[in-house]
């Protein structure tokens, strides 16, 4: 197994490996101490089946439910993201950490090529404690004790229901009953394993402050969001057909790429289960 990093902010690919056999506990060890030390990593030619993916995701936590989407009969915890040939709108189409709106979000996501265009839908990645140490000693004390409200209507006008109604490849497996959630979180979080803080803020579920309104609050999620994906934080994966990615949700955000209009991009998702943030 060979692991080199494909940016200086954040990432590396995995090769030499093949993950549709049970790995070792020796293999599984360094898979995980490379995913916490460059926060995403990408495999390619894996080809995965649904079970075979949460038997992968398995080596992180435990695979958890996806409140908004139906899973895959054979696997419930895996859910299939598909942009259609008519779709405009993508599915994770803007800056975000997933699931941050749970009392406990998701540790990761283990995200699977099956179909991808020959160019476009690539992955951009930033890594959050980089960006969090890259602020100056003023703002790391200002936002101390910050506690940001995180909403799963985030952005979207008419609700969730209303935005997926639109998707032709996954209003069908939509959860149109699922509720709309809301946490509190720090606004800087520590890494639970590393010991490392990280900005917890982004564009799509941040909605304001506690204690304060969303006008009082936007200037600064304004900033934050910015700052946290400036070019020198991220780093940027091209898909192929069977690659595979693993991001640590408690220390990245990530954005899908949406430039691929009149093309046909699915793929296969399975969450990690979490815990409380502090």
């Amino acid at each position: 197994m060979e692991i080199k990093p494909i940016s200086g902010a954040l990432g590396a690919e995995v090769s030499g490996i093949d993950l549709k056999e049970e790995l070792s506990n020796s293999e599984s060890a360094d898979i995980h101490a490379a995913f916490l030390e460059h926060h995403v990593l990408f495999f390619r030619d894996q080809h995965l089946s649904p079970q075979q993916e949460i038997r992968f995701t398995r080596i992180f936590g435990e695979p958890d439910i996806y409140p908004f989407q139906k899973g895959l009969p054979e696997a419930p915890e895996v859910i299939e993201i598909l942009k259609t040939e008519t779709d405009e709108r993508n599915f994770g189409g803007s800056w975000h950490s997933d699931t941050t709106y749970l009392e406990t979000p998701a540790l990761g996501s283990v995200l699977s090529a099956l179909e991808v265009p020959e160019y476009g839908g690539d992955t951009l990645f930033a890594n959050m404690a980089l960006a969090y140490d890259a602020l100056s000693d003023g703002m790391k004390q200002a936002l101390e004790g910050l506690v940001g409200i995180n909403s799963s209507d985030g952005p979207y006008r008419g609700g969730r229901q209303a935005v997926m109604a639109k998707l032709d490849g996954m209003k069908d497996t939509y959860q149109t009953e699922a509720k709309v959630y809301v946490s509190e979180h720090p606004v800087v979080r520590t890494h639970p394993e590393t010991g490392r803080k990280a900005i917890y803020v982004n564009s799509s579920h941040t909605k304001r402050f506690k204690d304060m309104t969303e006008a009082e609050s936007k200037p600064l999620i304004d900033f934050l969001c910015q700052h946290a994906v400036r070019p020198e934080f991220t780093c940027r994966f091209r898909w192929t057909p069977g690659a595979l990615a693993v991001w640590d949700n408690r220390c990245t955000q990530h954005h899908a790429l949406n430039d691929y209009a009149g093309k046909r991009r699915r793929m296969q998702r399975a969450t990690i289960k979490g815990d409380r943030p502090f």
